[in-house]
């Protein structure tokens, strides 16, 4: 059974999810990642949400704001030993729930053209690809995403 827990970016378990989901990154993009440092910043982010299987920490998400109706969907993480459970979908209608009761409007997020499966993930959730929004514009690699709420 899949537990969520809302949460803080000061929290250990988001901190070490996050550590790996960075190297996963640099293992998908190598010399293309430093250009995406600089917006993966959540220090400050009190919306997080890690994902339990028993007692261990397998996954990860935020959202920040970006507008006074807008959330951009960060940190979406999930250790591949448990991927295929359905804790990446527990971890965005989570993410979109809690939005929604901010009473925000829509939600986008940018991935990266080698993240098949996190395409694929938030189109099941009903997200579309829009053109590069924001710090985005321009990087080839980006696919940026969005969806009402």
């Amino acid at each position: 059974m899949i537990r969520l827990k809302r949460t803080s970016s000061r929290d250990i378990d988001f901190k070490n999810l996050t550590m790996e989901l960075d190297s996963d990154l640099q293992g998908r993009y190598h010399d293309v990642q430093y250009q995406y440092n600089a917006y993966t910043d959540v220090s400050k982010i009190n919306t997080v949400v890690v994902a339990y299987i028993q007692d261990i920490a397998v996954g990860c998400g935020c959202f920040k704001e970006i507008s006074d109706r807008a959330v951009e969907i960060k940190r979406m993480f999930v250790n591949p030993y448990f991927r295929g459970f359905g804790v990446a979908s527990s971890i965005i209608d989570e993410l979109l729930i809690w939005s929604k009761q901010l009473y925000y409007n829509e939600a986008l997020l940018e991935t990266g053209k080698r993240q098949p499966e996190s395409i694929k993930l938030y189109t099941k959730h009903g997200f579309q690809i829009i053109d590069n929004f924001g710090p985005y514009v321009g990087m080839a690699e980006s696919v940026c995403m969005k969806r009402e709420l």
